[in-house]
Formats: structure tokens, C-alpha cells, sequence
């Protein structure tokens, strides 16, 4: 079903649901650009001091998963550039982030981190929505 044989009705409603969408993916690439950019400019010793997991990993994979983050977080906003191609980088990119948080928050749940667990299950509320609707043809 393409736009032009919406009703109005329908159409608002795929408008709606379109700009939710954005707006969950632009929290998210906000959301992860940063939390990139801590594990890679930070010091270890500060990053243990804000959580307990990058003590019992090795330095590069905290900062590889730094890089992961940020990279993930600016393909969810690559149909900006293109739709025609941004889009399936958009359903990769919220795919691995879903992985990301999925892997996280079982880390998180392990060390006793409950903050930390609760906001990888928020984010898996944020970005799993993302991948539903963005996956779908037609949106």
C-alpha cells in the first residue's frame, strides 16, 4: 500500500508513527554516540569507577565496543542521507544494537549493576519498537 492510497485518517496516523520514529532513533544515536565516546576518551580508571565490567575485560574490547556504539548509532540516522539506502543500514544498525543491549544487560544483571541493567532494558524498549516498525514495508 503506497501514500497515495491512504485515506487521511490513515496517512496522520503513518505520519505519527513516522516522527516517533525519528525521535526514538535520534534519542538512541544521542544516547550511544555518547556512551561511545566515554569508552573510548576516558580513562580505564574512570570507566571502572563508573561501572564494574571494563575492570574484568581487556582495554581494547571496551574501547572496540566504543567504537561499535558510535558507528551503530550513526547508521540508525543514515536514511537521513539516503532512504533508499540508509534504510537497510537503519535495520542493521538497530539489529546490533539490540544484540548490544541484549549481551549488556545480562552483563549488567551478572555484576549487580541494577541502574545499569534498567537502562539497557529501557533502551531495549527504545530501539526493539525501531526495528518492528522500520523493518516493515511501507514505513
Amino acid at each position: 500500500m503506497n501514500t497515495q492510497t491512504l485515506s487521511p485518517r490513515h496517512r496522520a496516523q503513518a505520519d505519527y508513527l513516522n516522527l516517533t520514529l525519528w525521535t526514538l532513533q535520534g534519542w538512541l544515536a544521542l544516547f550511544f554516540i555518547a556512551a561511545g565516546y566515554t569508552k573510548l576518551a576516558e580513562p580505564m580508571a574512570r570507566l571502572t569507577d563508573l561501572m564494574r565490567w571494563p575492570a574484568l575485560v581487556s582495554e581494547s574490547l571496551v574501547r572496540g565496543l566504543g567504537l561499535a556504539e558510535i558507528t551503530l548509532a550513526v547508521l540508525m540516522l543514515a536514511p537521513l542521507v539516503s532512504w533508499r539506502f540508509g534504510r537497510s543500514l537503519l535495520i542493521v544498525a538497530a539489529a546490533g544494537l539490540i544484540g548490544l543491549e541484549a549481551t549488556m544487560l545480562i552483563v549488567h544483571v551478572i555484576g549487580g549493576d541494577a541502574s545499569l541493567a534498567a537502562t539497557n532494558a529501557l533502551l531495549l524498549g527504545i530501539t526493539a519498537p525501531v526495528l518492528w516498525f522500520r523493518a516493515r514495508p511501507g514505513l
